[in-house]
């Protein structure tokens, strides 16, 4: 490739243009690393779901990520706005807040007037079709054109604004181009060329084609009008669109230009800071939670051993490199609310101490902190269970760890109007949730748009076990009265493209527990709109790209097994006279162990669905350790490759076993060979291949990511390198890799901190029966079976 090919994509949409966009984030990147691609702009259509997203994986793709978005202002038409600066960012998002604000969840467009207060640091592109200049040069309303374009150049300034050519080979396409080439010239402005993206290649245009059907609730018969009139709006090479523009080559080579004024990174300069914490005169942050965490050593020990100290000095130097003394005093002063809430319910008193009643308890791989469970974030001692801090805090640790609590109903519900009132709603929002399409959406949805009968449609629907749309053939298969249909036209279409829509997302929607608090506007750094739920306002961010971002996000989720046995300990107390401190019972209680491998566990957190009933005989825990193996194998992570039996069958001596390759005894000697947790997906990249704690995470995450074939080639090839490196076999790198899959798993330490619960109500269902099923009764925890079983 010769310079004067290099071009950058500069207006493009993923699937985070909802049903609108037609291939994934990894599709598009991976597809303009392999045309040679320096840089790629993600611009879809009034929101920022996917940039924090796109921006990750591109830098691990090495490609140049520019944040920016096709915004609808309030008549209708488009501009292709990109964030040059931070400045840039933070106006991109307050317009794309405002817009929602303005128009609605579902109709956002954005008034004008905002454009020119928010200006600054961004890059406009005159927009497509749809935008305004091009639209009234297609009317012959050259002189209203001339007119919007200067109020553009009083508004961003002259080096700012673009005049945008899109050439789809659409009829007018070539016309209007010449009217904005020469339009550009009388005003002295660069000519940009984009293709306006919607897909990564050709074939996928049947998928977009589909999706807009879906969006109008109509059939691609009845939707001719508002589909794309071809298969052009793929991501092209830089010699294709060289080749289209070759009447005007500037167009082209002016993308670079503005690819390298592009230098705002949302994955570095974002600004965010924690939310400040005031501490008692004469500390800092750091020395005040130093302070909290021996006087709670002290208080829990009686004394601090050398163990506790070295363990609380590792802790304390790696909470002082990544500047996280203020993220823990805020869980700290979360607990502190939660507290005060539990004693206002008469659940407690002020003179008993956090750690012996706490209002709520830790879930994840935070457990693993020993600070944490001195400040009431975890009841699970990590020295006890030995657990590792590096899935949740280490050396190189690439972004903020995640803490999620979980609380009774009644404490969640006021913690949750409390936090609301302290920070206000600008700096304490909820956390986003990308609604994906799993088979029975994408069977319903499809189905419509292809016409096919709606009644066998439906029928399909409520047929499918199977929760991914890319099994969908396997499902039609096994159902005698949809055997025969597989290749019939129509139905072949619905298998084929419901497989590409497999894990699209469908829509924004609110994660049911999680907030980000912040000590600035988070509008700033965020698109915000408003929730379902009245005067709650939802970002556009999902908890994944929040903790790529380092915001403080806390998780207040409702366990109803915590409201289940806080209530059996009230009756308890009520009868007895006295009250039950969990962590000082006998954690290895031989009749209660008995109990459970009788499968007697009906009502009893984690441990009473069939598939736990079936194994809880076979691996008989008779410790806490064992109770965590329990919990964390009957996960569909472990299932995939038949882990749980191999795992049952090693543990009970019933078949020989060895590893791989010796580099796999730290990670996986004490589960037997066996992955069963997450955390030692990531212990196995990095002893093996030789990954970073950063790599090996995003490895991890690589493969929970739907449409991932190319990214998971892209880490298959960097593993392979890097076991080399350190003496393995591609044989056994590929056996080893081969482990890796994108099923669910528990975090280690969330495991045991499950695992405890579970003994917990296992414990009182043993010793306190009747109190036991009376709060059953009364509190009703989501479980396996109703209440008449």
């Amino acid at each position: 490739m010769t310079d004067s090919f290099v071009y950058a994509e500069l207006h493009c949409h993923s699937s985070y243009s909802f049903q609108e966009g037609a291939s994934s984030v990894e599709e598009l990147l991976v597809r303009s690393r392999d045309l040679g691609y320096r840089a790629l702009a993600l611009t879809d259509h009034d929101n920022l779901c996917g940039a924090m997203h796109f921006a990750q994986v591109a830098r691990s793709l090495d490609v140049q990520a520019i944040t920016g978005a096709e915004v609808t202002l309030k008549d209708g038409s488009h501009l292709t706005l990109l964030a040059e600066t931070r400045e840039g960012y933070s106006n991109l998002c307050r317009m794309i807040s405002y817009s929602h604000i303005a128009g609605g969840r579902r109709d956002p467009g954005l008034d004008p007037k905002y454009l020119p207060e928010l200006a600054q640091g961004i890059i406009l592109l005159t927009g497509c079709r749809q935008g305004t200049v091009p639209a009234l040069l297609d009317q012959g309303r050259h002189r209203d054109a001339e007119d919007v374009l200067t109020q553009y150049l009083d508004w961003f300034g002259t080096s700012n604004v673009f005049v945008e050519l899109q050439q789809n080979l659409v009829r007018g396409d070539t016309q209007r181009n010449r009217r904005l080439v020469d339009l550009a010239g009388k005003f002295d402005l660069a000519p940009v060329a984009t293709n306006n993206v919607h897909y990564h290649i050709p074939e996928r245009h049947r998928l977009q084609d589909a999706l807009v059907a879906i969006r109008h609730n109509q059939t691609l018969e009845e939707t001719h009008r508002e589909r794309r009139p071809n298969g052009q709006f793929y991501l092209k090479s830089p010699e294709e669109m060289a080749d289209l523009f070759r009447e005007c080559p500037q167009a082209v080579t002016n993308t670079l230009r503005i690819a390298g004024r592009c230098t705002f990174d949302i994955t570095k300069d974002l600004g965010y800071r924690f939310p400040d914490y005031p501490v008692p005169e004469g500390f800092t942050a750091q020395s005040y939670l130093e302070h909290l965490g021996y006087q709670a050593a002290q208080r829990r020990y009686g004394g601090i051993t050398e163990g506790v100290k070295t363990r609380l000095e590792e802790e304390f130097r790696l909470i002082r490199k990544h500047d996280l003394a203020g993220f823990f005093l805020i869980y700290y002063e979360i607990i502190q609310m939660a507290r005060q809430i539990m004693i206002e319910l008469g659940l407690s008193e002020a003179e008993i101490p956090l750690e012996e009643r706490p209002p709520g308890r830790g879930r994840g791989s935070s457990v693993a902190m020993l600070v944490g469970y001195f400040i009431g974030l975890s009841h699970i001692d990590p020295l006890e269970f030995n657990l590792s801090l590096d899935r949740f805090l280490s050396d190189d640790m690439g972004s903020v760890p995640d803490i999620d609590l979980d609380f009774p109903r009644n404490i969640r519900e006021e913690l949750i109007k409390r936090v609301h009132q302290k920070w206000g709603w600008d700096r304490a929002t909820l956390t986003g949730m990308i609604s994906t399409y799993r088979m029975k959406g994408a069977i319903r949805d499809l189905g419509k748009a292809l016409g096919l009968p709606s009644q066998e449609v439906d029928k399909l629907a409520k047929r499918v076990d199977s929760h991914s749309a890319g099994e969908l053939e396997l499902e039609m298969r096994s159902l005698p009265e949809f055997r025969e249909k597989v290749d019939f036209p129509g139905w072949r279409d619905l298998i084929d493209l419901a497989a590409q829509l497999d894990g699209f997302p469908k829509y924004l929607a609110q994660h049911p527990g999680g907030m980000i608090i912040s000590s600035s506007p988070l509008i700033d750094m965020v698109p915000v709109q408003q929730g379902a739920i009245d005067d709650r306002y939802i970002c556009h961010w999902d908890k994944d790209s929040i903790d790529q971002a380092g915001f403080v996000k806390i998780d207040f989720l409702a366990l109803g097994a915590l409201s289940q046995m806080q209530e059996t300990l009230q009756l308890v107390e009520e009868r007895e006279g006295h009250y039950i401190d969990l962590s000082r019972i006998d954690f290895e209680d031989q009749a209660v162990y008995e109990m459970i491998h009788q499968a007697d566990t009906i009502g009893i957190f984690q441990v009473e669905s069939a598939a736990q009933m079936q194994t809880t005989p076979r691996i008989k825990p008779r410790n806490l350790t064992d109770m965590a193996y329990e919990v964390g194998a009957v996960r569909p992570g472990v299932g995939v490759n038949d882990g749980v039996s191999q795992f049952i069958r090693r543990r009970n001596q019933a078949e020989p076993w060895d590893y791989d390759h010796p580099l796999e005894r730290r990670a996986l000697e004490r589960t037997l060979g066996i992955i069963l947790f997450q955390d030692q997906v990531n212990h196995v990249a990095m002893d093996v291949a030789g990954f970073s704690a950063v790599e090996a995470d995003q490895l991890r995450r690589a493969f929970i990511r739907r449409n991932n074939q190319d990214l998971i080639a892209f880490y298959w090839e960097k593993f392979r390198q890097g076991a080399a490196g350190l003496g393995v076999s591609e044989d056994a790198a590929q056996k080893i890799f081969k482990k890796f899959n994108g099923h669910y798993m528990f975090p280690e330490s969330h495991a045991f901190a499950f695992g405890a619960t579970a003994y917990h109500m296992a414990w009182l269902k043993y010793y306190h029966p009747l109190e036991f099923f009376v709060a059953i009764f009364n509190q009703q925890p989501m479980g396996f079976y109703n209440t008449e079983t």
